[in-house]
């Protein structure tokens, strides 16, 4: 899966700045091993080192390359990402805490992950994640259709399990409904197929696995509402591009998802593990056309605020302010 480091460092190379990424390794300890070369490496040639954060085992990883690159005196930029952030134990980020603090700058995508790092550094800054508007169509849904797209991995964290139910509940109701589940295989597609099967769904039910460029298109383009069911989330970037391709969604109102969506007027949003008010949602957007064109309208102007253009802007401020030149900025760090 193409994380936001690779995208934001392939963004930067194409506007003529040097990006260099760390490691395309996914074994923890080989990473591990790869990050503090890397910074050794790259000391004398890089101006910043970005380092995404996220929350179980990568963030030792993300602590790791902080302090080497604070010991390089590389300036650093603590990049947050992991939706999981805010439930770390105290004791965790007792240690994590200064040295995330002791950084040039702790950057997160949404106010969920900045109030959270307000309690290691005075000033955290919200840049959103960033997203190539001119990769997706939108199209306004109306009228709207019981088209159902749900995409993310099949893990325990993103809940594949509800929106089958909510498909079941929609059926149960009367509604011709059919649902896409798109996603990396993690632990959960066999038992989410089985699942289907034990509820009658499989004829109304499509998996096609993982899907990127022209395929993930063609999805947004031929569905009408996004479901995502997730438990644990800062900004996901499949809800983005959801926004930006006009679909309607519906999503569960946990972590950094309020602060990304507003109930009502840019998604509809429900508690976690609660397929009857999925269900809901999705019928009240397809008994009220109006209500389903607005959202949709919304949640493009959602998309929007992720822009490149404006993202690159607070990148850049951000490096200048660390580095106190506004040209040839290099990155180093793995997304």
């Amino acid at each position: 899966m193409t994380t936001q480091g690779e995208v934001l460092a392939g963004l930067f190379a194409d506007a003529d700045y040097t990006a260099l990424l760390s490691s395309d390794q996914l074994n923890p300890i080989r990473r591990g091993v790869d990050h503090p070369i890397d910074l050794i490496r790259w000391r004398t040639s890089v101006d910043i080192a970005v380092v995404s954060v996220f929350s179980g085992r990568a963030f030792a990883l993300a602590i790791e390359s902080i302090a080497v690159a604070r010991a390089l005196q590389i300036p650093t930029v603590a990049w947050l990402h992991g939706g999981g952030l805010p439930d770390m134990s105290h004791g965790r980020l007792r240690w994590a805490g200064p040295i995330l603090a002791h950084t040039g700058a702790v950057v997160a995508p949404t106010r969920y992950l900045a109030r959270w790092a307000a309690n290691f550094t005075d000033h955290p800054r919200v840049i959103p994640n960033v997203l190539d508007l001119n990769a997706y169509r939108f199209t306004p849904r109306t009228p709207i259709r019981p088209r159902l797209l749900w995409m993310r991995t099949f893990h325990e964290l993103y809940d594949p399990a509800t929106a089958v139910r909510t498909l079941a509940e929609l059926r149960r109701r009367g509604i011709d409904a059919t649902l896409t589940m798109a996603g990396q295989e993690k632990g959960l597609l066999a038992p989410t197929r089985e699942l289907a099967d034990s509820l009658g769904l499989s004829s109304w039910i499509t998996f096609p696995g993982f899907v990127s460029g022209d395929a993930k298109s063609a999805l947004f383009d031929t569905h009408d509402i996004f479901l995502n069911t997730n438990l644990v989330d800062n900004t996901p970037v499949t809800v983005l591009e959801a926004a930006a391709s006009g679909l309607a969604i519906v999503s569960t109102n946990i972590g950094g998802i309020p602060d990304l969506l507003t109930d009502d007027q840019s998604a509809l949003l429900v508690p976690t593990k609660t397929p009857a008010a999925m269900a809901d949602g999705v019928a009240r957007l397809l008994a009220n056309s109006d209500l389903a064109t607005r959202l949709s309208r919304a949640a493009r102007q959602t998309a929007e605020q992720s822009a490149w253009p404006a993202v690159r802007d607070a990148w850049l401020t951000l490096g200048s302010e660390l580095t106190n030149t506004t040209r040839r900025h290099t990155a180093s760090g793995r997304g």
